[in-house]
């Protein structure tokens, strides 16, 4: 973020956590809030009334994919009360649009929030402009959705010569493969175990949308998949002993034994039921095992839980479980999740608040669940020098969602590379994808939050400082902030107006160079918290609380209508005074009125002084 004030100017940065020389400063930091973990907050001191700000904001967010089509979502709406009040003040809305798919194929655009003019159109790059005079600025999000059109399995190999900057000299790819648009492939039929945390912390509403999601998993499995159900918290329980068939009745009988077993109670232990889930998946090759973990605790022994799957998982081979995680809150480990996401070769994501965890679970529970390639192999990494995944493993293909991994290497890459891999039918599936350069597609900026997140998952599992050395200063370099890294405001006073009477030496000794640092609450997640899982504190006790801003206005606010009931009391005692004196009512009635004006001017003090 960039302001602009008359006076001063103010960006945030990110500096590395041991460059900090008050570590308190960082961990009793007010300013500098992340509400639900996605929209962020920040107070900017000193701005007069009637000040021209400029404030700008850049960041980085996933496009969506669903029904194969990508739809990208930004905030652009703005309330009323930030509309300028000046009539002759002009009020202009500009959209600069470019859209590069990476694939060379055509794009067919979707839906339009607003009306964007087409500006270039070439193979796999579109731009457009949208530029208007408005009344009032817009009330609706900017919206908008393209799909790549095919019928087949589409990919492409995207190289990225690395600056001398870069802090990994290593070159940069990144790696997609496309399920088809139309005539869906034939999707494997699944093995799968759900493994849900009903610990005393998931009582609730946590526990309640965990329940809503699972039903709605259960429906849409079909025929020919097997499931089965654990629910674990100091012990596991097993809705069945072995595979049970997606039936109707099977799936009655799940529905009563989760009303009646989803009890939130008790600690958590997550080593057992997870090695029962690996045991209960049979080891043929015609179908995919699947697990799904669900947790919202943080336990004791992880790192074991990762090194000892690792070992099962590669004796397994191909027809080892596949298994997803999603992590609930900020009191489970997300890097481990993480971690045992990447080992088995699945998909994790997470809700840290309440009201995203149904929509994110089912869309993770249905979306993993369609593999339509498996087994996949990229052959021309293995004949490179040296190379590097992001995930270290590489993920099924699924019919819900392309597959994009990113990584590093040392070599030379061919002109083209062979991906192989298994279809439904188990015959096996050969594609030859093209290698090209990216062109204006910054891949180390668009990836670097997914290489940040792999290497860091590594460095706790490893408990590498090198590895945390390097996730600090990729941060630094793209400006993703990391565990590593921590977010600062600093405050620049601009140069002091000087008259052309004074000499050289005169204004540069009137300079106003002097930075400030504020220190911003952390912007990571950490790496879990044992204590308050042992302790089965709820979700929502992690979740932060805005700064005392408003409870302070709140406060000010009460004390100045106290002194209004005050100066009302008064106005009441003059009344009576008035019956005596009439010159004693009039010095009665400025004095209270006078109170009354210093009352409101120091609310206000207060009141800006903490607002800024």
């Amino acid at each position: 973020m960039e302001i602009e004030t008359p006076s001063r100017s103010y960006s945030t940065l990110l500096i590395e956590s041991n460059d900090t020389q008050d570590a308190g400063l960082v961990a009793n930091a007010k300013d500098g809030f992340l509400l639900n973990r996605r929209i962020y907050t920040l107070k900017v001191p000193q701005v007069a009334g009637g000040s021209i700000l400029s404030v700008k904001v850049s960041w980085s967010q996933k496009l969506l994919y669903q029904d194969g089509q990508f739809s990208l979502n930004i905030p652009f709406s703005f309330p009323w009360y930030v509309n300028p009040i000046a009539k002759l003040l002009c009020k202009k809305e500009r959209i600069r649009l470019n859209v590069n798919s990476g694939m060379g194929k055509e794009i067919l655009c979707g839906s339009c929030s607003h009306p964007l003019k087409e500006t270039r159109r070439l193979v796999g790059s579109l731009g457009f402009l949208y530029e208007s005079e408005v009344r009032a600025w817009s009330m609706d999000d900017f919206s908008f959705s393209y799909k790549v059109h095919s019928s087949e399995i589409l990919g492409s190999v995207l190289l990225n010569r690395v600056s001398m900057l870069d802090v990994d000299q290593r070159e940069l790819f990144c790696f997609n493969l496309y399920p088809p648009t139309v005539n869906a492939m034939k999707v494997f039929r699944k093995e799968v175990v759900y493994v849900v945390d009903i610990s005393a912390s998931m009582q609730g509403r946590p526990l309640e949308n965990v329940r809503s999601a699972l039903l709605a998993a259960l429906s849409k499995l079909s025929p020919a998949d097997t499931f089965n159900l654990i629910a674990f918290n100091g012990k596991s329980l097993l809705f069945s002993s072995s595979m049970e068939p997606s039936g109707k009745e099977s799936i009655g009988k799940a529905i009563q034994w989760i009303d009646q077993n989803f009890v939130a109670e008790g600690g958590t232990d997550i080593s057992l039921p997870l090695n029962q889930a690996i045991e209960m998946l049979s080891k043929n090759g015609d179908s995919i095992p699947l697990v799904f973990l669900i947790t919202d605790g943080s336990v004791g022994d992880e790192r074991e839980i990762c090194e000892a799957l690792r070992g099962r998982l590669m004796k397994r081979g191909l027809n080892a479980p596949r298994i997803s995680t999603f992590g609930i809150g900020l009191y489970c480990n997300h890097y481990f999740l993480q971690m045992l996401a990447q080992i088995g070769r699945g998909y994790y994501d997470a809700a840290y608040d309440l009201d995203s965890i149904s929509s994110r679970l089912e869309r993770l529970l249905n979306g993993t669940s369609s593999v339509i390639l498996a087994d996949l192999k990229i052959e021309a990494l293995e004949s490179l020098d040296s190379f590097e995944l992001y995930p270290c493993y590489l993920p099924d293909l699924l019919s819900s969602r392309p597959l994009i991994v990113s990584g590093r290497f040392i070599g030379t890459c061919p002109g083209s590379v062979k991906v192989r891999g298994t279809l439904a039918d188990l015959s096996s599936f050969v594609v030859d994808v093209k290698v090209q350069k990216a062109k204006d597609f910054p891949l180390e900026r668009v990836f670097a939050r997914r290489q940040i997140e792999t290497i860091t998952a590594n460095a706790w599992f490893s408990g590498s400082k090198q590895l945390e050395e390097m996730v600090a200063k990729l941060s630094l370099q793209t400006g993703v902030p990391s565990e590593y890294t921590n977010l600062v405001l600093v405050e620049n006073l601009k140069e002091k107006q000087t008259s052309k009477l004074e000499t050289v030496d005169e204004k540069a000794s009137d300079q106003l160079n002097v930075k400030k640092i504020i220190y911003l609450r952390a912007l990571g997640v950490g790496f879990g918290n044992s204590k308050a899982t042992a302790d089965n504190l709820p979700v929502e006790a992690a979740e932060p609380k805005l700064h005392e801003t408003s409870e302070m206005v709140f406060a000010a606010a009460s004390n100045l209508c106290g002194k209004l009931c005050d100066f009302c009391c008064c106005m009441c005692f003059i009344q009576f005074c008035s019956r005596v004196s009439d010159r004693c009512a009039v010095t009665l009635a400025q004095l209270c009125t006078a109170l009354a004006c210093f009352e409101c001017i120091s609310f206000c003090c207060e009141v800006c002084g903490e607002c800024g």
